[in-house]
């Protein structure tokens, strides 16, 4: 098994690298690529330092199995051909095919078996809050038929990359000192502030990042759900968070909600409002499962169940998802040889 990561110098690449250790993922040889900004830099996988290649146009993906990319939409959609033409199955953590009708759109807890079915040989990996999101939906939905949701996220600086982190914390030592504050990556100054715009925004006056949301979940369900999301930055160094409101088809009790999601995987439940016991990304940045709690009905709703949940964007929403998709291949791969 010989796997690739393409972007490997960025913060997904390298939570890539990180998970692929953690999990001893089966692969025999692991292969780095990155842009000319990147290429020539090493990285230590089980004890072995590997040298980013420079990702071009040629024969270098003929011999690799999967290949794990996360180098933004533009360089996935101009390498997708050179990466899959050998056969290499692409999970493609970017934008760019997420929505095309003969691509999956995946998450293992939900609709792995989508991963099987690749025209193009290329999976791809959804939107770090929307995976988050319907990890937790699909308890509920196999309870009754969700119909509409309501969400609000609550988005760490780690989502808009490593350079976004370092920019917000340059921010806090620039204000404690008193110095001039930098700001580069976000349109305003982060720290101690919220912003609420995630990516640019559509004609709809919803942004992009509201609108993956709305469609994403629709295709990873197979369902005709509506989700209205408000997406906000806040000053969190990693991990998101979400307030979610959902409308079932018959009204769920939140024993009912709360049982079926201790019984999912992915999911911990941690919900003890009398202990002030409830997800935060202090906690849950570098965890796995997505953390859920605050489940209550819905005052406004007699149909409706609200919760809060948190989790690592970078590894559930990116980095790991991808991982397990390629897992699960693997699973497939050696249940049909027995």
């Amino acid at each position: 098994m010989k796997v690739a990561i393409v972007g490997a110098s960025g913060a997904v690449g390298q939570e890539f690298i990180k998970v692929l250790e953690q999990r001893n993922f089966p692969l025999d040889e692991l292969v780095l690529f990155g842009s000319e900004r990147s290429a020539g830099r090493k990285y230590t996988f089980r004890g072995k330092e590997i040298e980013v290649k420079l990702l071009s146009h040629n024969d270098d993906f003929k011999d690799i199995d999967i290949a794990f990319t996360s180098a933004g939409a533009g360089t996935s959609r101009e390498f997708a051909d050179t990466i899959t033409r050998y056969g290499t199955v692409m999970i493609d953590n970017s934008s760019a095919f997420r929505m095309d009708p003969d691509v999956p759109l995946v998450v293992p807890e939900c609709n792995a078996a989508d991963a099987l079915v690749r025209p193009r040989g290329i999976i791809a990996n959804p939107n770090c809050t929307t995976i988050m999101m319907v990890v937790v939906l699909q308890p509920i939905e196999k309870l009754s038929h969700i119909t509409r949701i309501h969400v609000a996220s609550y988005q760490s600086a780690s989502g808009a990359g490593a350079q976004a982190m370092a920019e917000l914390q340059q921010q806090y030592r620039q204000i404690t000192a008193g110095e001039p504050v930098t700001i580069d990556k976000f349109a305003y100054q982060l720290a101690y502030n919220v912003i609420p715009q995630i990516d640019v925004f559509t004609d709809n006056d919803y942004t992009k990042e509201e609108m993956k949301m709305f469609n994403e979940t629709r295709k990873i369900l197979h369902s005709d759900v509506r989700c209205s999301a408000m997406c906000v930055r806040i000053s969190a160094l990693r991990s998101h968070s979400e307030a979610v409101w959902i409308e079932t088809e018959k009204p769920l009790s939140a024993a009912q909600v709360r049982e079926a999601l201790e019984a999912a995987p992915g999911i911990t439940v941690q919900d003890d409002p009398a202990q002030k016991s409830y997800p935060m990304p202090l906690f849950t940045a570098g965890k796995d499962d997505i953390y859920v709690g605050r489940i209550r009905k819905d005052l406004a709703n007699d149909n409706g169940i609200t919760l809060w949940l948190s989790g690592d964007q970078i590894r559930k929403g990116a980095a790991l998802n991808a991982v397990q998709i390629a897992e699960y291949l693997i699973k497939c791969q050696k249940n049909s040889t027995l």
